[in-house]
């Protein structure tokens, strides 16, 4: 953006973002010790968050970010210069030139957006037990359903999968002991019964919970082909950061779906980005849009875990910015995390309001000149009390300012310009048609029609054992033996172990052979699937 004052424009070092009797910059790189954007409905959260994702942006930096009410989408169209536009413009010494940002739209429901899919393996135990709102004796029910998948070759891809693996486990009390030869899942069953007591009733009360997800269009997140996140952190031909906007409208009406998928995202982030120590700007800023979401009613267990990953993910190149109402929403260890903070006006009507405008003000660096708490409820639309980390990383005193008006358009875009953008997406084709390949379902009803392999993976002759499995997924990578197509369990399962190139794959599969020589044999190629901190597959 041109301005008259060439010292309020963004610079390689640091983006501008309002102005008060100081200048509000927020430095790139310490952007990536996350932040907090706060404020009651109706005083200007969206348009800050359109601010600093533009600042992002022209910076090179790719910007993820959900998009509750549709506003956010104006990001992608030229800016109008409008009254209230140019006066606060004006106001601040700034000279209005508008401009827009290149833009791809997600959404799971795939209506509005690119679809946005996970594999169940990826997303793993603990994040699908939240999204179930599982208790603790089904949550463990479905870790031992995801046990013997990983330790069978039994991929969980969708739904269907999942449900045909649920069967499996599940007590078949029409079968008598003497008859468990007849039964082709009686090992799948003996292998569940191995982890500890698996009823009958705890999986039809999972069954249940998966009828409430598929029935709000959960199963629709769950398929091939899967997200790949390096797609989220590109740029476009000028060097700009580009703006993924996940359509959360109609995935709102799911909140618990909408936490947990974001969740699911940060975690996989986490995972798959290398350690990168202190960038002079990030690798991809993260904006999580009505943060209380994620942990309301979260176990502590599984707080514990987000923490953890808040922590770290520091390090990885990635800014993470919880944008929510109140302060109070983001628990004290996460809050001690987020250290770039913009305080939009509360209003004190409720005991809790008033301790939450307490809260929010104790949590800035003093400002002598500032009544912190008075000051909160006295902030108009587009004011705001900031604090970035500055120097050493420690945060700046509090300072009022009033935040720049966005460049691009401010409000939702149309139906056809939407089209228009996903029309000319760099990912157009990619993710738009769902796969089914073979996985879980398709080999259970193999083994009930009889034509399956062994549950062990084992084979006669020269071929079995873990050197004939490994000659097998080597074969299928390679293509040697299978049909034009179809994907075979093999390639199912390498892809599990790791989606990067044919080498790393053989390579994670042949250390994995070292450990078993040099340990115990026997170990099926499953027990190469490890999980991470939220549960879902470690790719390194």
């Amino acid at each position: 953006m041109a301005t008259s004052d060439t010292k309020l424009a963004d610079t390689d070092e640091k983006i501008f973002i309002g102005k008060g009797e100081e200048t509000a910059w927020l430095t790139l790189a310490l952007a990536n010790r996350h932040g907090l954007v706060t404020g009651a409905t109706g005083t200007g959260k969206t348009v800050t968050l359109q601010v600093m994702a533009e600042g992002f942006a022209r910076a090179g930096v790719p910007v993820f970010a959900a998009d509750i009410k549709g506003d956010l989408s104006g990001i992608s169209e030229v800016g109008e210069a409008k009254d209230f536009i140019l006066k606060r413009a004006k106001e601040m010494g700034l000279t209005f030139q508008p401009d827009q940002f290149s833009t791809v739209f997600w959404d799971v429901f795939g209506e509005q957006g690119h679809p946005v899919r996970a594999t169940v393996t990826e997303m793993g135990p603990l994040l699908l037990s939240r999204m179930l709102d599982l208790n603790d004796v089904q949550e463990g029910v479905l870790n031992v359903a995801f046990r013997v998948a990983d330790e069978n070759g039994l991929t969980l891809i969708d739904m269907k999968d999942l449900r045909a693996l649920l069967d499996a486990i599940a007590p078949d009390g029409s079968k008598k002991a003497a008859d468990d030869e007849e039964d082709p899942l009686a090992p799948i069953r003996k292998a569940a019964q191995g982890y500890g007591n698996v009823s009958k009733a705890t999986v039809g009360t999972i069954q249940r919970q998966l009828l409430v997800l598929e029935n709000q269009g959960g199963a629709k997140f769950f398929g091939e082909p899967a997200l790949t996140l390096k797609d989220f952190m590109r740029t476009d031909r000028d060097g700009r950061g580009i703006v993924n906007i996940l359509v959360a409208d109609k995935l709102m009406q799911s909140p618990r779906l909408y936490a947990t998928f974001l969740l699911w995202m940060l975690s996989e982030l986490f995972e798959e980005l290398p350690e990168a120590g202190d960038l002079p700007k990030p690798k991809l800023v993260f904006f999580f849009d009505e943060a209380h979401l994620l942990f309301t009613d979260a176990p502590k267990a599984l707080m514990d875990k987000i923490e953890q990953v808040v922590r770290l993910i520091r390090s990885k190149g990635v800014g993470v910015y919880f944008v929510t109402q109140n302060p109070i929403d983001v628990p004290d260890k996460v809050l001690a995390q987020l250290g770039n903070r913009v305080q939009h006006a509360l209003r004190a009507f409720t005991p809790r309001d008033q301790k939450a405008v307490a809260a929010a003000a104790q949590t800035f660096r003093p400002n002598p000149k500032l009544d912190t708490a008075r000051v909160i409820m006295e902030l108009g639309k587009g004011e705001a009390l900031v604090s970035f980390l500055e120097g050493g990383g420690t945060p700046s005193m509090v300072e009022r300012v009033m935040v720049r008006p966005p460049s691009a358009r401010i409000g939702p875009i149309t139906p056809e310009e939407r089209k228009a953008i996903m029309d000319a997406s760099p990912v157009k084709g990619k993710y738009d048609t769902a796969v089914d390949a073979e996985s879980a379902y398709e080999s259970i009803q193999k083994r009930l029609a009889g034509t399956a392999a062994p549950a062990d993976g084992s084979a006669g002759g020269e071929g079995g054992g873990i050197l004939g499995q490994l000659g097998s997924i080597a074969s299928t990578i390679f293509g040697t033996n299978v049909k034009r197509g179809r994907m075979s369990t093999g390639q199912v399962i390498a892809r599990s172990v790791t989606r990067s190139v044919t080498d790393k794959v053989i390579g994670g599969v042949a250390a994995d052979l070292g450990k078993s020589l040099g340990g115990s044999v026997g170990g099926s190629i499953g027990r190469a699937l490890v999980r991470g901190a939220l549960g879902g597959l470690l790719r390194r």
